[in-house]
């Protein structure tokens, strides 16, 4: 008998597989870097209700497909219905190649750091490779032994997260420091917007849509979760609306509690911001965000695997991929290929700044094509059952597809270095398949028949 995953995830599951796979390391880092590039408290205020927007539709957007499509592969399926096998398959390659193996080894990157800051010892230790590279191995083998382990620690870690950021928030607004509109009014950075207006939003709209990234994570667990074609949808559209709300409050309390030119200054914004509220609030949120980028990073390996999966079992990725425990009814070698390949990553690009600018190109030019197949499936999948339908459509994905438009013509036209090397590997993906896995789905086709 074949053996098939096991359907055990609930809605409430799923919420924090969603929340968890995206509140990572980037509401705990990035803040300082955005308000450095557009100075203005308006302006950081605007990019981070921007992700908001793109989140949002994007969940709305794609909540209708994952009613469509209830089955394990999420985003891939989509695109695979829409576009053909040649479209699927480039997305599942380079969710292995770049942006979920590429997240694992940037939040196992950031974890360590902030392990061994409450240890004591210094990021120049040498000590953070070595960490980051145990917590991959750790965390890959409790997920060979069933998805339920991989839910107990989505709850757990996200839940703690969420406890920690409404600390923040609740910090920000009942002991604000009543000395930065004065501090905010006399700086001269604060008053004085960036050179390029344009270029310096979308140079700090990466590090919003890399914090924002992560909710559609769900869908990638369609195939195990109790009754798909509602709670999945549900998941989504949930994890984007509570991601969306800490993430806008968060960054309002960082700005009550902090000078924007401090905020500028600071790569650790929660600690910096705590600290004048009450003593060891450094400690506090590195334990905190040790814990946030340890419960992401468990999520990333548990549910990307599933992709890798569902592509295999249609016959256009490694057959390997494919095979299930027989005692834990878990992809094990889609979990060890995705692991591998991290620590691969984590060896060649080496700091968090690298990865994350690697990641976020690719995972949203995906994101922007995946938005797009809700007009092919409404045209020519018109009566096809629907457990929920997107709502202000087409208003809706046109709003989504058209910020991530903007967002990747602006690293095109850039020439970033770590978005060419995404595109290299995507290149790769091409030519693989037009010379061996299309041939082996082609292979493959007259057996199921």
């Amino acid at each position: 008998m074949k053996e098939e995953l096991r359907r055990s995830l609930t809605l409430y599951g799923l919420v924090m597989i969603a929340v968890g796979s995206t509140i990572g390391s980037g509401i705990f880092r990035t803040p300082g870097k955005i308000a450095l590039e557009v100075h203005q408290p308006e302006y950081v205020v605007a990019l981070w209700v921007l992700g908001g927007i793109v989140a949002l539709t994007g969940a709305l957007t794609l909540a209708e497909m994952g009613s469509m499509f209830p089955g394990a592969g999420g985003l891939y399926v989509y695109l695979r219905e829409a576009y053909g096998d040649g479209m699927g398959f480039l997305y599942g390659w380079f969710i292995l190649f770049v942006s979920t193996s590429g997240s694992i080894a940037a939040l196992a990157v950031v974890c360590s750091e902030h392990l061994l800051y409450l240890g004591g010892i210094g990021r120049d230790s040498g000590m953070v490779m070595p960490l980051a590279v145990f917590l991959i191995i750790f965390l890959t083998v409790v997920n060979l032994f069933g998805v339920q382990i991989g839910e107990w620690i989505a709850n757990i870690f996200t839940g703690a997260k969420l406890v920690g950021l409404a600390a923040i928030i609740l910090a920000g607004w009942f002991f604000a420091n009543q000395g930065v509109p004065a501090a905010n009014e006399a700086s001269v950075f604060a008053h004085t917007p960036p050179e390029n207006l344009s270029s310096a939003l979308a140079v700090a709209f990466i590090g919003v849509l890399w914090s924002y990234g992560g909710w559609h994570h769900v869908s990638f667990m369609a195939g195990e979760a109790k009754d798909p074609q509602r709670t999945v949808p549900r998941a989504m559209m949930t994890g984007a609306a509570i991601v969306t709300l800490v993430y806008v409050l968060a960054n309002l309390a960082y700005m009550r509690m902090l000078p924007i030119e401090q905020l500028a200054n600071s790569r650790t914004v929660a600690a910096d911001a705590m600290s004048g509220v009450f003593p060891g609030a450094g400690y506090l949120m590195a334990f905190l965000i040790a814990l946030s980028t340890f419960g992401t990073t468990g999520i990333y390996c548990m549910t990307a695997p599933r992709i890798y999966y569902a592509m295999a079992k249609d016959g256009v990725f490694f057959p390997k991929l494919a095979e299930i425990h027989p005692k834990w009814r878990t992809p094990v070698w889609a979990i060890l290929a995705q692991s591998a390949w991290a620590l691969f990553l984590l060896a060649f690009w080496g700091t968090f700044e690298n990865l994350i600018e690697y990641v976020t190109f690719m995972d949203w030019l995906a994101m922007m094509m995946v938005g797009t197949t809700i007009f092919i499936f409404r045209k020519k999948k018109p009566d096809m059952e629907r457990g929920y339908k997107t709502l202000g459509y087409p208003v809706t994905p046109v709003v989504f597809v058209a910020i991530c438009l903007w967002f990747v013509l602006f690293n095109i036209i850039g020439s970033r270095e770590k978005a060419a090397a995404g595109l290299v590997v995507a290149v790769a993906g091409w030519l693989a398949y037009q010379f061996f896995f299309r041939h082996q789905k082609a292979a493959k086709r007259p057996e199921a028949e």
